[in-house]
């Protein structure tokens, strides 16, 4: 099956990074573009707010850090996509997740949505409250979850 427009989810973490890796092969062999998607998360920086854990300069500091390291990510992948000449759209967004990545799948007909592996979940709570969790269950369009590999990180040296 060839996939037309392709969303992978990124935050800060490796094995995003890993599950970008693997989005750039899959969309140079399905020839097409891919996007990426970061979502800074000022939905919890306002909840931490709002429950007066931040003063107003923390939560401006923080959201400003939050912002910094989307923007080293996006820039680590589009250098990563343009050695494997992949055209890449990136997209930052402020928002919650979930919704956010639902909002752009609709927005913009994707039709593949890769997603980093879901961390082990030590608590029903932390089940619950997972974005990466609630992303997976409430996609409408198919989802491959990316495992973290070396396969991955040999497979994309080695693709010329």
């Amino acid at each position: 099956m060839l996939f037309k427009k392709i969303l992978v989810y990124v935050d800060n973490s490796e094995s995003a990074v890993e599950a970008a890796m693997y989005s750039i092969l899959l969309a140079k062999e399905n020839k097409t573009k891919l996007d990426v998607l970061y979502v800074v998360d000022t939905k919890s920086v306002s909840d931490l707010y709002k429950a007066h854990i931040f003063v107003d300069i923390e939560k401006v500091d923080y959201e400003r850090d939050l912002e910094h390291d989307a923007d080293k990510y996006i820039r680590h992948i589009k250098r990563m996509a343009l050695k494997k000449q992949v055209e890449v759209n990136t997209h930052i967004v402020n928002g919650n997740a979930p919704v956010e990545v639902n909002k752009y799948i609709k927005d913009n007909a994707i039709d593949l949505l890769v997603l980093p592996k879901v961390s082990n979940i030590r608590s029903r709570r932390e089940e619950l409250t997972s974005d990466l969790d609630r992303i997976l269950r409430t996609s409408k369009v198919p989802v491959l979850i990316v495992r973290a590999d070396e396969e991955i990180w040999d497979k994309f040296d080695e693709d010329r």
